[in-house]
């Protein structure tokens, strides 16, 4: 291959983007431009494609504020996608990157590492090359996550919950009723702790309408009343709960252990994660004790979700 050459995204990459991103050994669909551009008016987008003798060799989807680029403050993660696992192209590419930012004036790169249980096969070279650029740790989060190959015990107290479904007869199952879903969410988050979901109603039924194979609902009812629900998002390698919302009466009737055994079941048959999301508070700092044992009491463990600020004054090492 040739020398690496960081460039500008524009709208015409979006299908070479996009098939690029699917078959990347690190590829996911949030990196989708479908995806990523839902909420294009939030930010300013500042993805690059990295090419070598004009052929795309990697990506970096990327939004800008002052003179601070992010790997994307619209994404739970975003490094290098790369269909290629060579250590020495990886390294050349994110300093082509690097190069190429700081000619756009940019200073630093906020790097938000993807985590390894999203790999199709290792691609974690980045993380080298951010040790080389005498990168800085910034923030950690944990989420808990089952590997299918060696699930932990199942606590006493979520095994009880999930009798206690069982014995209420819950009905487990996938759900289109998209409002029904956001309203007991909304009123869950707001009840709880005085938010509103990210997304909203219609970014949900338009995120939903684009990528149905990735973004599906699934709800614990009882008597046609909704209980709980947990939207999930899907990889080739991980079923992931983006939302998670349960009402008092759900509570009552252990509805959601029973919808995450329901859950954990179901994707056993086709990925090998199944990830719960983060329990942690204030950019990493504080966790939530209460939250990660009830996450880690369905046999999960944690893994890290890394980011790194890079001093882009600094040359190639």
């Amino acid at each position: 291959m040739g020398e690496a050459v960081a460039r500008s995204y524009l709208a015409a990459d979006a299908p070479a983007w996009n098939a690029y991103n699917a078959a990347a050994h690190n590829g996911h669909f949030l990196f989708d431009r479908g995806f990523m551009e839902y909420h294009a008016e939030r930010f300013a987008d500042a993805s690059l494609v990295v090419e070598e003798d004009g052929v795309i060799q990697g990506l970096l989807p990327a939004n800008r504020s002052g003179d601070t680029v992010h790997s994307h403050q619209g994404l739970t993660f975003g490094g290098l996608v790369t269909a290629d696992t060579s250590t020495p192209a990886i390294l050349r590419r994110l300093d082509a990157i690097a190069a190429c930012l700081r000619l756009q004036g940019a200073k630093t790169l906020v790097y938000k590492a993807i985590p390894s249980t999203y790999y199709r096969q290792p691609a974690a070279s980045d993380l080298y090359w951010l040790f080389r650029r005498n990168a800085s740790l910034v923030r950690r989060d944990i989420t808990t996550t089952i590997d299918y190959r060696k699930r932990g015990t199942v606590s006493s107290q979520r095994l009880r919950g999930m009798k206690k479904a069982t014995q209420a007869e819950v009905i487990f199952g996938e759900s289109h009723d998209i409002e029904g879903f956001w309203n007991l969410l909304a009123e869950v988050l707001d009840a709880r702790h005085g938010v509103t979901p990210v997304h909203t109603r219609e970014e949900l039924t338009l995120l939903i309408g684009r990528l149905p194979q990735h973004i599906r609902i699934f709800t614990a009812t009882r008597q046609g009343d909704l209980l709980a629900g947990v939207l999930m998002f899907e990889t080739e390698t991980v079923a992931h709960a983006q939302y998670i919302a349960v009402s008092e009466r759900g509570r009552n009737f252990g509805a959601l252990d029973g919808l995450f055994s329901f859950l954990i079941s179901q994707y056993s048959v086709s990925k090998r994660f199944f990830d719960f999301g983060i329990s942690t508070e204030n950019q990493g700092h504080v966790l939530n004790d209460g939250l990660i044992t009830q996450k880690e009491g369905f046999g999960g463990g944690g893994v890290m979700h890394d980011v790194y600020e890079v001093d882009l004054s600094l040359g190639p090492v």
